[in-house]
C-alpha cells in the first residue's frame, strides 16, 4: 500500500501547492503525471508482483476514501483559479491540464474502485466524485451494463476492431447514457424494493457541482467546469476504448456469448502508472472479480491481452487513428481470431 498511496498522495500534494502558491508548482504536477510517470514505468525493477500476497490490505479503503475527499477541494479551487484574472496564461494552462489528468486518471479510477464496493458510503462517494465531473451515469452503466456486456457488441464501450475513438467516444457517452438508464428502469420494474431511479441523483449531483462552480466564480466558473469535465470524462471513454479495443466474446450454442475471461481485456504491467490508476490497467482480472480490492488484482501476460506501452501513452496514441491501428490493429487480431473482425 505504501506505493499506491505514495503516487497517488503526491500527486494531489503537487496540485495543492499549484493552487495555493503557483509558480514552478503548477509545472512540476503537470510533469509529476506526464514525464516522471512515463520515466518511471520504464523502471521494471520496481515493478509491483503480479500476484500479491494478500487480498486483505486494511488501508485500501482509506485511501480510496481519502483521494475521494482530496477531489472536490482540488476541482472547485482549481476552478477559482482558473477563473481569476490574475492567473497568468502559462500558469492556467498547466493547472488546467494538471487537474484534468488527475481528474481523469486519479479520479476516475479511484470513483471506479467505490462503485463496485458493497458498502453503500463508498458508492455513495464513488457516486458523488462521477457526480462532480458530470458523469454520474457512469455509475450505472459501468455495473449494470458493461460488466454483464463487456466484449460484446451489447456493450456501448467496448471498442469495435477498426473503430476510431473519435467515432467510439460519441457512440460510447450516447450509448451508456442510455443503456445505463434502461438497465436502472428494467430493475425497478422487476423490483418495487429497487427504489428511486438513479439518475435523478445522478442529475441533482451535476446540479449541485454546477451551482458550486457557479457560486465560486461565476459563469467562467461554470465554463471552466464544463472543460475540466469533458477533458476528465474524455480520459475515461479513451480507457474503455483502449481496455477493449477489437477483442469480442464467441458465442455459446445457445446463442448466449461465452462468460468474460482474461482474453476480453487489454492489460499494462507498468508499476508506475498503474499504482497512479489505482491497478486500473490490471483490467482481466477486475473483470473476473469485480469486487476485488485493487491492491489484490491480479497480472499473468501469458493468458491475458497485454498493450505494448502504459496505459497513459496508449491513450495518446488512440488519438491518432492511424498511429493506433498500425499498432494495435493486428495484436487485436491474434487475441480475438480474424473471423470476429
Amino acid at each position: 500500500m505504501i506505493r499506491f498511496g505514495a503516487v497517488t498522495l503526491t500527486m494531489v500534494a503537487l496540485l495543492a501547492l499549484a493552487l495555493t502558491v503557483g509558480g514552478a508548482w503548477s509545472g512540476l504536477a503537470l510533469a509529476y503525471i506526464t514525464l516522471f510517470t512515463f520515466l518511471m514505468d520504464k523502471i521494471a525493477a520496481l515493478a509491483a508482483p503480479e500476484a500479491p500476497d494478500s487480498a486483505e490490505f486494511p488501508a485500501a479503503d482509506p485511501l480510496s476514501v481519502a483521494l475521494a475527499l482530496a477531489q472536490f477541494p482540488l476541482l472547485f479551487g482549481g476552478i477559482h483559479v482558473l477563473s481569476q484574472t490574475a492567473t497568468g496564461t502559462t500558469q492556467k494552462a498547466l493547472i488546467f491540464v494538471a487537474l484534468s489528468l488527475f481528474l481523469g486518471q486519479v479520479g476516475n479510477s479511484n470513483a471506479h474502485e467505490l462503485i463496485h464496493r458493497s458498502n453503500r458510503w463508498f458508492h455513495r462517494l464513488g457516486v458523488a466524485v462521477y457526480c462532480s465531473v458530470l458523469f454520474g451515469h457512469h455509475a450505472s452503466a459501468h455495473v449494470r451494463v458493461h460488466h454483464i456486456h463487456a466484449a460484446t457488441d451489447a456493450d456501448p464501450n467496448s471498442a469495435r476492431h477498426g473503430e476510431s475513438f473519435w467515432r467510439f467516444a460519441l457512440r460510447a457517452w450516447h450509448g451508456s447514457f442510455r443503456e445505463g438508464w434502461r438497465a436502472e428502469a428494467a430493475l425497478r420494474k422487476r423490483s418495487a424494493k429497487a427504489g428511486l431511479h438513479p439518475y435523478v441523483t445522478y442529475a441533482l449531483g451535476a446540479l449541485v457541482s454546477g451551482a458550486l462552480a457557479t457560486a465560486v466564480a461565476g459563469l467562467p466558473g461554470l465554463l471552466w467546469l464544463l472543460a475540466l469535465s469533458s477533458y476528465a470524462q474524455a480520459q475515461l471513454l479513451l480507457s474503455d476504448y483502449v481496455q477493449h479495443y477489437g477483442l469480442r466474446r464467441t458465442n455459446r450454442a445457445d446463442g448466449r456469448p461465452e462468460p468474460v475471461g482474461p482474453a476480453h481485456s487489454w492489460n499494462a504491467p507498468h508499476w508506475f502508472s498503474s499504482a497512479l490508476m489505482l491497478n486500473a490497467p490490471r483490467h482481466s482480472d477486475h473483470h473476473a472479480h469485480p469486487g476485488r480490492r485493487y491492491p489484490a488484482l491480479e497480472l499473468h501476460p501469458a493468458s491475458m491481452p497485454v498493450l505494448p506501452y502504459a496505459l497513459p501513452v496508449m491513450a495518446v496514441i488512440a488519438l491518432v487513428p492511424p498511429l493506433w491501428r498500425r499498432v494495435m490493429d493486428h495484436r487485436a487480431r491474434k487475441w480475438a481470431g480474424t473471423t470476429q473482425m
